[in-house]
């Protein structure tokens, strides 16, 4: 087995969720290309039968299923409408995620509330569904998108809901990575820094001084430079690795 055929994805079933769009589109386009076939999961069905269009026109195999990742009992009828289709579930990559910009003495108990109805609820919900398909089938791999947030309190805007949110997808990660590891189902995350994307103004004056100038590469990612990384984790490339956070960052939190 040559190297470069370690990150082959042919014969792959892989789901993203929020993949409608921003990060979760790129990582979509990039395990199709790597050659899997990729379920978008979004809330708005429309959005992400675009995305799964634009990834059959380019000669991959992709489909769009509506659900909500909040509502438990949306996951297994997703679950199985994927599974009908495509085959076993081998990659399953939590992306769908929200953020407030919001100090913490204006937080509402609301907005805590759909804030980790989203980024740990909804995950959770994902994770302990696919992975008991999983573990029965003895593989699998679990992806999920953390986030810089999770080890730093960002600046100028105060976010905490968002950063512990994240904080709690971290160590879900490895938690979950130790207890599955012995029925073959790896866990990772990637941790992103600043992404250009419609939920990050990285070009807005009140925050490029310290999202990108401050920073050592002074530049923002684009979402397709995280395909390669989520190709890498969610193939044999990176076999004996689990547990792990992956950060892309462009060296922000080196100060």
């Amino acid at each position: 087995m040559t190297v470069m055929s370690k990150f082959d994805l042919t014969g792959k079933v892989a789901v993203v969720t929020g993949g409608n769009g921003g990060i979760g589109e790129a990582l979509a386009h990039a395990l199709a290309e790597a050659g899997a076939a990729v379920a978008i999961v979004a809330r708005r069905v429309d959005k992400a039968e675009t995305v799964a269009a634009a990834i059959r026109e380019a000669g991959g195999q992709a489909m769009a299923v509506g659900a909500d990742v909040t509502d438990v009992d949306a996951i297994e009828p997703m679950l199985d409408s994927i599974e009908s289709e495509l085959g076993p579930i081998d990659i399953f990559v939590n992306n769908a995620g929200i953020c407030e910009h919001k100090p913490a003495l204006d937080v509402t108990p609301e907005g805590w509330r759909q804030i980790f109805d989203v980024n740990v609820h909804g995950l959770w919900n994902c994770c302990q569904a696919v992975g008991r398909r999983m573990a029965q089938r003895g593989s699998g791999n679990i992806i999920n998108v953390g986030s810089i947030s999770a080890e730093i309190v960002n600046r100028p805007q105060m976010q905490p809901a968002y950063n512990a949110s994240k904080a709690a997808v971290h160590q879900l990660t490895k938690s979950l990575a130790a207890e599955w590891a012995p029925s073959g189902i790896r866990v990772n995350a990637i941790a992103p820094g600043y992404v250009g994307t419609e939920m990050a103004e990285v070009d807005n004056p009140k925050f490029k001084p310290y999202w990108i100038d401050d920073a050592p590469m002074q530049r923002a990612a684009t979402p397709e430079e995280l395909g390669p990384s989520i190709v890498y984790l969610a193939s044999e490339a990176s076999s004996f690795m689990t547990g792990s956070i992956l950060k892309i960052d462009g060296g922000y939190t080196l100060w």
